[in-house]
């Protein structure tokens, strides 16, 4: 498949040294190599370690144009599709077609990167969307772009929303968005944003004794007042519908806001939007299911802290993207082969448990003996004794070496 897409992308146009296939998973699987940074010569380093070749500087780097970007984003679409991790969910969680978060995150680049503008002066900025599925652990669906651009405009609505439910943080807060998951037939939960304040119109719980009554007036101006362990009421939104002959009409729905007692939150309540039924979902359930949004924020931090996303030596645009893409390719390649240890686990009725952050770190540990067998299984003999000869020596015979500085140095001195 590597080779069919390469020449229709013409990644490959003419057979050559390099082994197409051998760098994509160089590309791949290398990532997971840590402690250096992603520069290219450290691909190439790792290729010729692999394959035993010796390839040359400049014939390694011409090899990272646009067109291979556009492959690994093929190779990308066609991973995300085939890959999810099964997953023991409680019975709340099973109600969904699949549990999806959304999120994005920022990372820092070289300088002069024009193309990825930052929100401050002097620095560079890419921002990687992702929309993970929490029921099959896997990525849906991605975006790199600039920092500028906010990950809210990146998360589009439809069809697709069925069944699904959506925990939202507040960088994706807005009503319209909320009516169309609704509209879609899906189920979303979001932190309330407090400029939001709706207005309350019905009480979902009835309290003894004497209660402040809540109908009619806006959540965040009496919530300071409360005391009771949860809310649970019904409030009226009000937004604007995207724009039809030039004008944009108002509407308005009725959505629940449920909170959760806690003394360290501000106003001493969690407090969240959704859409979830009263008679279903208590708030204390809401609440708990919102904790699943966090999945997101682990997988951000395996990619840089494991992957080393962001550490790039590049001023190129496309070899950005292809870099990026790659550690997305390593995610996925990586959650596809702890499929197969969890499928084991259940063949063994084995009640064992793989901490998505402990397997990465396994992974990332005999990452190079991975890129060895892969390559070993396209009859390539790796030969390590000629790669380090030939990667250790000096490029240039008439480069002196410091030592023999200083000792040419000393020796005119004293013939001097």
């Amino acid at each position: 498949m590597i080779d069919d897409l390469a020449r229709e992308r013409e990644v490959v146009v003419r057979e050559r040294k390099l082994d197409i296939r051998v760098l994509v998973w160089t590309l791949i699987v290398g990532f997971a190599v840590g402690g250096e940074a992603r520069s290219i010569a450290a691909y190439r380093r790792t290729y010729n370690g692999a394959t035993g070749q010796n390839l040359v500087a400049s014939s390694f780097y011409d090899r990272f144009t646009i067109e291979l970007e556009r492959l690994l984003r093929d190779l990308l679409d066609h991973a995300v599709e085939e890959v999810a991790v099964p997953h023991t969910l409680a019975p709340a969680f099973k109600q969904f077609r699949d549990v999806v978060v959304a999120d994005a995150t920022v990372v820092r680049l070289h300088r002069f990167l024009s193309a990825f503008p930052a929100t401050h002066q002097d620095v560079s900025g890419l921002k990687l969307y992702l929309v993970h599925s929490v029921t099959t652990q896997s990525v849906i669906a991605r975006a790199i772009t600039d920092e500028r651009t906010h990950e809210s405009t990146l998360f589009k609505t439809g069809s697709w929303m069925r069944g699904r439910l959506f925990l939202l943080d507040l960088g994706f807060f807005k009503y319209r968005r909320f009516a169309l998951i609704d509209e879609n037939d899906g189920f979303f939960v979001s932190r309330l944003k407090r400029s939001a304040n709706p207005e309350i119109v019905r009480e979902l719980r009835e309290w003894r004794g004497r209660a402040i009554p809540l109908e009619g007036k806006q959540i965040f101006d009496v919530v300071g007042d409360l005391y009771r362990k949860h809310i649970d009421v019904e409030v009226t939104v009000r937004f604007q519908r995207r724009e039809y002959n030039k004008t944009r009409s108002w509407d308005s729905k009725r959505f629940r806001v449920v909170g959760v007692r806690d003394e360290d939150a501000d106003d001493g309540y969690r407090l969240y939007i959704t859409n979830l039924p009263s008679g279903t979902f208590s708030p204390e359930d809401i609440s708990t299911l919102y904790r699943a949004r966090w999945v997101v924020e682990l997988l951000f931090r395996e990619l840089k802290s494991q992957y080393g996303l962001g550490r790039f030596q590049t001023e190129k645009e496309h070899i950005v993207r292809i870099q990026v893409t790659a550690a997305l390719l390593t995610l996925v390649v990586s959650r596809a082969i702890l499929r197969l240890f969890v499928d084991h686990a259940e063949e063994l009725d084995d009640d064992c448990v793989f901490p998505t952050e402990r397997w990465a770190t396994t992974f990332r540990s005999y990452a190079q003996r991975v890129l060895s067998e892969i390559v070993v299984s396209f009859n390539y003999d790796p030969n390590l004794p000629n790669t380090w000869y030939q990667e250790a020596r000096q490029p240039a015979p008439s480069r002196q070496t410091l030592l023999e500085e200083v000792n040419a140095a000393l020796y005119a001195d004293f013939t001097s």
